[in-house]
């Protein structure tokens, strides 16, 4: 009795075709590549990486916060020496992530590599200095949590558990390397933050010290928001713009100041939404759910119900505000 013969057995390759698919992918490449005059690539990646630039978001927070967001086994004895080698390793990372991001912008225009590098170490170089201006001004965010928050038990509490307080790290780094114009890397630690916690924070937004967001999920605060100091804001806050204009041949125009501005010592309740270019007035209380488009009076209370500004009752609700 003879023993039947093995079948063959398909290899992964001929079950999915995937010589084929290969095929297709690159034929889409070509396809893109060709309609943006990019034929030609460098060689090498020529983006900065996500998944680096959340490892160094990683070492920089360790670098910042050494004894409570660091490495569990670290003694206050060799804080230092942990800072300097963390440092160290982060900011040769960002370099290159640097690097690539001014290659890109440059690809149009070739600049000499050496060119390149040396605006990029110049520009890591600012953004270390600026590591204890950051600190400091975490700091202040944190005392804010904690006194704003009668459920915070202390400080440490809120630097390890709140998302607001881990959104705003990410965004004070990445407001500084927006402000030294790798806007795409700051747009990128901005979103490593916003998957994490669900707060929306545009890198070019300006924000003063000790600012609390509460809870957080759904919050979005747009590139030109200018925010003061001591301002406090809730869940699903929307600081958003009104209208988008265009050009001539239809084209968003990019850059106008189009979100609002915060003066200082203002709250605004859950899931209100301000939109364009309006101010709202310090010590202004915003109320839960209420729609503004026009100024609002400093020292002013806006609900839905009504609001006392300066004398006046002003009617806001789901529409814009009428005087």
């Amino acid at each position: 009795m003879s023993e039947a013969m093995p079948k063959p057995v398909a290899s992964s390759a001929s079950i999915f075709e995937i010589e084929r698919v290969v095929g297709d992918l690159a034929e889409v490449r070509r396809s893109w590549r060709a309609a943006r005059n990019r034929s030609t690539e460098p060689g090498g990646r020529e983006l900065p990486s996500r998944d680096a630039l959340g490892q160094i978001l990683a070492n920089l927070r360790g670098a910042l916060f050494p004894m409570r967001l660091g490495p569990p086994e670290l003694r206050q004895d060799s804080e230092d020496f942990y800072v300097g080698n963390t440092l160290d390793t982060a900011l040769h990372a960002l370099l290159e992530q640097v690097r690539l991001e001014l290659r890109y912008a440059a690809r149009a225009q070739p600049v000499e590599h050496a060119i390149l590098k040396e605006q990029a170490v110049g520009i890591v170089r600012e953004f270390a200095r600026s590591l204890a201006d950051i600190r400091s001004k975490l700091d202040l965010d944190v005392i804010a949590a904690y006194q704003g928050d009668p459920a915070a038990r202390s400080v440490d509490e809120v630097l390890l558990c709140y998302p607001g307080v881990l959104a705003l790290i990410h965004h004070r780094i990445a407001h500084r390397l927006y402000r030294l114009e790798v806007p795409l890397i700051a747009r990128i630690v901005a979103e490593l933050a916003h998957g994490q916690t669900g707060i929306d924070i545009h890198p070019g937004a300006s924000i003063g010290s000790g600012f609390f967001i509460d809870h957080g999920t759904g919050v979005v605060i747009g590139e030109t928001a200018v925010i003061g100091s001591n301002v406090r804001i809730y869940q699903a806050v929307t600081l958003g713009a009104k209208r988008f204009p265009t050009d001539a041949d239809g084209t968003l125009q990019k850059g106008l100041a189009r979100h609002p501005i915060v003066e200082d010592d203002v709250v605004i309740y859950a899931g209100a939404t301000v939109l364009g270019r309006v101010t709202l007035g310090r010590g202004a209380v915003i109320g839960g759910n209420v729609w503004i488009t026009q100024d609002v009076a400093p020292g002013s209370n806006v609900t839905q119900a009504g609001s006392q500004q300066q004398g006046k009752i002003v009617a806001v609700g789901r529409s814009e505000q009428k005087s």
